[in-house]
């Protein structure tokens, strides 16, 4: 029963690895073609900062609207999110201080 749990993890690992090689690929193969900004995309995303007073309530602060750039696949690639990622997450939190 063991050898057969590890036979199955170790086709999932090759699986996702495989996976996650074709999606490099085409995008690679995206942005060689004559379309290349087909491959990204840019998404307005909003960032706040959330302080803590010492009375133990938050205090908000909002970055004004940003473009994000975005990679339109599976995976993150080249140091961008997949845009379907950036999408979910429009309002990001920055950072949180402790104000003591």
């Amino acid at each position: 029963m063991e050898v057969f749990a590890q036979r199955i993890l170790l086709i999932a690992a090759a699986l996702l690895c495989a996976l996650y090689v074709a999606d490099y690929v085409w995008l690679r193969h995206r942005m060689s073609g004559a379309d290349s900004g087909a491959a990204l995309g840019a998404i307005q995303v909003r960032r706040y900062w959330e302080i803590p007073n010492k009375s133990g309530k938050f205090e908000y602060s909002f970055d004004p609207p940003v473009m994000q750039t975005c990679v339109r696949s599976l995976f993150p690639h080249l140091g961008f999110s997949p845009c379907w990622y950036v999408n979910r997450e429009k309002l990001q939190r920055v950072a949180q201080f402790d104000a003591r």
